[in-house]
């Protein structure tokens, strides 16, 4: 599996990967904005020969790195990409000088939960009704890089 910056030309393939991961999935556009417009996002992509297996997105505000959203395909699940991902992504935010990084999940999500825990993520807070597409809670988590 090779990890990459993502590009424009990933996007059909990222799409899929959301659109099979998200209840309420990012559009094309929103993608397409964070790929060329804001200078504050890095996105990474998984890729599995000449299919996209997941991706990982962070914004790097000062000393902060915020991650927008990760995704695995589902026949890819259980592999270790989700991890390889955020490692790689946790090392990126170290270069351009973060000391934190942090992230919501849903209060449901306990495989992604522990993922984040494995690579020492704590917990953080609650936002309430976070999610728009249930009201469900997001559980907040940081890690000190």
């Amino acid at each position: 599996m090779d990890i990459r910056f993502m590009t424009v030309d990933d996007l059909d393939d990222v799409m899929e990967i959301e659109n099979q991961s998200f209840s309420i999935p990012w559009s094309r556009d929103a993608f397409l904005n964070e790929l060329e417009h804001n200078h504050l996002s890095s996105y990474l992509v998984a890729e599995d020969g000449d299919r996209l297996a997941g991706y990982c997105g962070v914004w790097l505000v000062v000393d902060e790195a915020h991650i927008t959203n990760v995704a695995v395909l589902p026949d890819y699940r259980g592999q270790g990409i989700g991890e390889a991902l955020m490692r790689k992504m946790m090392g990126i935010a170290i270069e351009f000088g973060a000391r934190v990084m942090t992230l919501e999940v849903r209060i449901s999500n306990a495989p992604a939960q522990h993922l984040y825990r494995k690579l020492g993520f704590q917990d953080g807070g609650i936002r309430k009704r976070y999610y728009s597409d249930n009201q469900e809670d997001a559980l907040v988590m940081w890690v000190n890089l």
